[in-house]
């Protein structure tokens, strides 16, 4: 017959209130016990001293018989004296699980996508932006070469204007001449 020192919860809905008894292991939490050693009321504040109450001398003597504390009670017990506790080590109940783990895998890839495909979108408005301005300037430039097109037609028209004008004017000199 194995036995443990451990809490048995009693109280209401959220006003838990433990019994602390020596049971058999087998038998459930807040099942039969074969002897109630102190009792512990974590409402109460740290320094009542009604919030752990223990007895030191039997947790003391049941230890002697073998009844193991669970880790809570064995806290409990180093306070007052008895026994030791000693703090577990376990390095990985920390650690994400395995799917914990590939969600955030997961995550970190999206993330490194979207950076990505926003710094795509960045240097695709750049180069829409120095394209729409190189149209922007050929468009001026046509403008510019469409408004100095009629000029230099009636600059043309002008020169052939004037030309025939001389002409005209030369003959009629040579003309009055020649009579």
């Amino acid at each position: 017959m194995s036995l443990k020192i451990r809490l048995a919860r009693g109280g209401s809905k959220k006003k838990p209130v433990y019994r602390i008894v020596v049971a058999e292991a087998r038998s459930p939490r807040d099942g039969r016990f074969l002897e109630k050693i102190g009792s512990y009321n974590p409402t109460l504040p740290d320094d009542n001293v009604a919030r752990l109450v223990i007895d030191a001398d039997r947790a003391a003597e049941w230890m002697k018989k073998g009844a193991q504390p669970t880790d809570r009670v064995a806290r409990f017990l180093a306070t007052k004296g008895v026994g030791v506790w000693v703090n577990g080590n376990n390095p990985s109940k920390g650690k994400p699980g395995q799917k914990a783990t590939e969600r955030a895998a997961e995550k970190a890839q999206a993330a490194l996508d979207a950076a990505a495909a926003a710094e795509q979108a960045k240097a695709d408005a750049k180069e829409a932006a120095a394209l729409a301005k190189a149209e922007a300037q050929a468009a001026k430039l046509a403008a510019v070469e469409a408004a100095a097109a009629p000029v230099e037609e009636f600059v043309e028209e002008q020169a052939a204007v004037e030309a025939v004008a001389e002409e005209t004017t030369a003959e009629a000199v040579e003309e009055p001449a020649a009579q």
